[in-house]
């Protein structure tokens, strides 16, 4: 691959990052499906990787490699569990995919901004499907439980659009936190279930601190929000898996808080990646 070519492909890995580690709902999982796609790229003898790929072609391979993924764990999971007829498995394994296919559509859509026909080219459906796959997404979204919020922001105008979303998405704000030592105090008296947390605050200290101290005392996913969404997604370091940019729509924290909430205790979302 050329130079320009490594950097065009660089220039859309942050954002690659960001849609696998929402839709894994890690840090570790994510990057690794990333990784593989990289991987996937160079060992590949027929492209011609003198070609610039464009942002969908990179998020179409990502595709490829991920499902792989996937499937081959599927066949694991199934192995031990009570199903030996080969075709109740892989009608279980159908009913699994369709479930992350919404979730792909609606995060490819509302989060990295795809149309449409880019979408039913990366998922590899029609663009009639794409389009029901969403209106599911979107229908399992509004029907999620309600969820105690805590959100970290020191612009007051911001918490207050950020609590309208969620109380018209049907959840509970149970407190404003402008500093780290704030959030805390906060997370220790009202246990919430879901932390929105801006990265940098008023007094100097960090939403990043703020939420290794809550996931400390409490198994809880974390959204942050943040204006320099580059920042964090660089693979090199611990960094979070739900990542909403500002200025944001309200359809995209929607989307990032009904992902962090579906994960639910199983997105530790600071946690160390794997080293192989």
């Amino acid at each position: 691959m050329t130079d320009h070519g490594r950097a065009t492909v660089a220039a859309h890995l942050p954002y690659l990052r960001r849609y696998a580690r929402a839709l894994t709902g890690s840090q570790a999982a994510g990057d690794a499906c990333v990784r593989g796609c990289l991987e996937a790229l160079l060992a590949d003898p027929t492209r011609d990787r003198a070609q610039l790929m464009s942002r969908t072609d990179l998020f179409v391979l990502f595709h490829k490699v991920h499902e792989r993924l996937v499937w081959a764990q599927d066949e694991e999971d199934f192995a031990d569990e009570d199903l030996d007829d080969p075709l109740d498995r892989g009608v279980a394994q159908r009913v699994r995919g369709l479930s992350e296919r919404n979730r792909q559509v609606l995060l490819l859509t509302h989060t990295e901004g795809f149309p449409i026909p880019e979408v039913a080219r990366i998922i590899g459906e029609s663009q009639e499907m794409t389009v029901d796959l969403l209106n599911r997404a979107w229908e399992a979204l509004r029907a999620q439980p309600s969820a105690q919020v805590l959100i970290i922001e020191d612009e007051p105008i911001i918490a207050l659009d950020i609590a309208g979303i969620l109380k018209d998405m049907g959840h509970e704000v149970i407190g404003v936190a402008s500093t780290s030592d704030q959030a805390i105090a906060l997370a220790k008296a009202r246990n919430p279930s879901l932390v929105l947390a801006d990265v940098q605050l008023e007094d100097g200290s960090t939403g990043i601190e703020a939420a290794t101290k809550i996931l400390e005392l409490l198994s809880v996913p974390v959204v942050f929000v943040t204006a320099y969404p580059e920042r964090l997604l660089t693979g090199e370091r611990i960094e979070p898996a739900f990542l909403v940019s500002k200025p944001f729509e309200p359809t995209t924290l929607e989307v990032a808080v009904s992902q962090a909430l579906l994960c639910g205790a199983q997105a530790n979302i600071l946690r160390q990646p794997k080293v192989a």
